[in-house]
């Protein structure tokens, strides 16, 4: 439900400024986050998230334009980085509300704790202003109502290429993440406690490469960026997941969060230099959530060939399996890195 909510709020905030549509979707998505640790049964539990979609979905696209917008055009490489890594830091609050709240608390309490950012909205609304790119366009009368045929005959091919980019990219992060804690437990036979912490290392190599590499691609370029993070992390795959000792298991799991979200980092301010101006409430949110949902089930995928690449005790090789499909992964993304268009700088 995310690439729906991308394109409802993504076309609110083209159509109404950056702002005030944030402000509701942040209200929106807590109170569903709120209602889930309240769900009677799996119905309604799902029914809770896929509205809870909708509105996560709106997020991303419409901070990222109103921050981009907002930037010296210099600043925004180091912002961009900062930015997504806010992904990476609520990363590392979840861990440490999962090691903290869910021994005491169960499920239900992580779904309470996730209802904080509605508080947000008050700082939203009181040192915020709109975007002041969007401000100019709706003053000179350049605003374009959503036409679908329009956008898909001007801007269709790039779109097309921004959706293949991020469901590399987000192959890559689910890629990494999302099995790594079972990993761990099963594979390596680590506790709730020992996995916490490992998880809380490399979510703060994630916020450190977000935020270096996005720096770096003011200096370097975008697309530069992105394949050099890639290429460190294809070579990164032996100590990230083949370690033998912990200590250089836990040092491979920095390094290897480090380059993804490193490349990461850049996201942001790249997609909103690819947007064509009269979309940029639309596009990047849109393009990412479409990607996001196309490498939705990368943990399912990955856990299916665990089964088919067994260890030599019988049990599923987690290992095996994320070193090949991030392999290919990476490879992915520095292709399509290298084919594409690059915007840095560019005015608004």
């Amino acid at each position: 439900m995310r690439p729906v909510g991308a394109f409802i709020f993504g076309l609110l905030g083209d159509r109404f400024g950056r702002r005030i549509p944030l402000m509701a979707d942040i209200i929106f998505y807590s109170l569903m986050e709120l209602l889930t640790a309240f769900a009677p049964n799996f119905t309604f539990f799902l029914i809770l998230r896929a509205l809870f979609g909708i509105g996560m979905g709106g997020e991303w696209g419409l901070g990222a334009s109103l921050a981009m917008e907002s930037l010296p055009t210099q600043a925004r490489g180091l912002f961009s980085g900062i930015l997504q890594q806010g992904y990476a830091f609520g990363y590392l609050l979840a861990a440490l509300v999962y090691w903290i709240i869910f021994p005491f608390f169960g499920w239900r309490g992580l779904f309470v704790t996730g209802a904080l950012p509605a508080i947000l909205v008050i700082y939203i609304r009181a040192h915020v202003p709109e975007s002041p790119v969007w401000e100019r366009h709706r003053s000179r009368k350049q605003g374009t109502r959503f036409s679908v045929t329009q956008f898909v005959k001007q801007h269709g091919k790039l779109f097309i290429y921004a959706v293949l980019l991020m469901t590399a990219f987000n192959y890559m992060s689910h890629g990494t993440q999302d099995l790594y804690a079972t990993f761990l437990e099963k594979q390596r036979g680590f506790g709730v406690s020992q996995k916490s912490i490992i998880t809380i290392v490399y979510a703060i190599g994630a916020i450190c490469g977000g935020t270096v590499i996005g720096f770096m691609s003011q200096r370097w370029g975008r697309r530069r960026s992105i394949i050099l993070s890639a290429v460190c992390g294809m070579l990164l795959i032996p100590i990230w997941i083949f370690a033998p000792a912990t200590g250089l298991l836990v040092l491979g799991g920095f390094l290897m969060q480090f380059m993804v979200q490193g490349a990461w980092g850049v996201v942001p301010v790249h997609l909103n230099e690819l947007s064509p101006p009269d979309f940029r409430g639309t596009f990047p949110g849109l393009a990412y959530q479409l990607g996001n949902c196309a490498a939705a089930f990368a943990a399912q995928q990955q856990a299916w060939l665990a089964e088919h690449f067994r260890t030599a005790d019988g049990n599923p090789n987690y290992a095996l399996t994320m070193a090949l499909v991030e392999s290919v992964v990476f490879l992915a993304i520095i292709i399509l890195a290298a084919i594409g268009r690059e915007e840095r700088g560019k005015e608004f």
